[in-house]
């Protein structure tokens, strides 16, 4: 059956297979078809499969931003979109940003967009999401978290932050219907307990980041308070948690330490 160009209609169909923002992803997948219906037919059965939305029309809105998101690349949430106005408000306008595990560029675009006059750097362990990052106009690096990264930038980053995966191993199964029929485990996996990237990034950041410098990373459930005694090894104070709107923890915000000169 050919898929209905009827906005209502598409909506119906989505929200009948289980899609929640039914009539926005209709309005979504219409507007790239653009009245082509054999291809309208083909963008519809690839969405009923389950595969993400922003891989078929090629890009999600974040930020207010376009950002383009090629296929295999991880999707940027909304959920992420605080973090990365947080981290824009911490940056000087001249100031030094690390996006880590920047994945489309999405937050690192942020913050270009928002402190046109800092520099922002970003770094991804795959392939394609540098690709894709560099597309969307950032200064993408490939490799393992700050590793790709020159040392000359060490102890001169206004702000560090990142997505990384921290959702635990044993809850992998528990994600979204279809998401790892898609995407990678590597987006996603943090280890046992969810903070074994987190836990490096912590620790890296604090060579990087200058005294008084900000680390933002999302996170979620208990993770802050296990972060709390490498932060404070590490020389990190004022650790604040970051939630959303019905209360949930969404992220940690924390500066390194700048040391009494007397």
């Amino acid at each position: 059956m050919p898929a209905p160009s009827d906005p209502a209609a598409l909506a119906e169909l989505l929200a009948d297979a289980g899609f929640v923002a039914a009539a926005e992803e209709a309005a979504e997948l219409l507007a790239r078809a653009a009245g082509d219906a054999e291809l309208l037919d083909a963008l519809v059965a690839r969405r009923l499969t389950g595969e993400p939305l922003a891989w078929i029309t090629g890009s999600v809105t974040f930020c207010g931003l376009q950002v383009r998101v090629d296929p295999g690349v991880y999707v940027p949430r909304w959920q992420s979109e605080p973090l990365a106005l947080r981290a824009a408000e911490r940056l000087p306008a001249d100031g030094l940003a690390i996006d880590v595990c920047t994945g489309a560029g999405a937050i690192a675009k942020t913050l270009v967009a928002r402190r046109p006059g800092a520099r922002v750097v970003a770094t991804d362990v795959d392939e394609r999401a540098v690709a894709c990052a560099r597309r969307n106009g950032v200064d993408a690096h490939r490799g393992d978290l700050l590793a790709p990264l020159p040392r000359a930038l060490e102890g001169r980053v206004d702000v560090v932050v990142g997505v990384v995966p921290y959702v635990p191993t044993p809850d992998l199964p528990l994600l979204q219907r279809d998401t790892l029929t898609f995407e990678s485990t590597l987006s996603y996996d943090g280890g046992e307990d969810g903070t074994a990237l987190l836990r490096r990034v912590v620790a890296e950041s604090a060579r990087f980041l200058r005294p008084g410098g900000g680390l933002l990373l999302e996170l979620g459930g208990p993770q802050a308070d296990a972060l709390r005694d490498d932060l404070a090894r590490l020389h990190y104070v004022d650790v604040g948690v970051l939630r959303d709107e019905e209360g949930d923890v969404r992220g940690i915000e924390t500066t390194l330490e700048i040391a009494d000169k007397n």
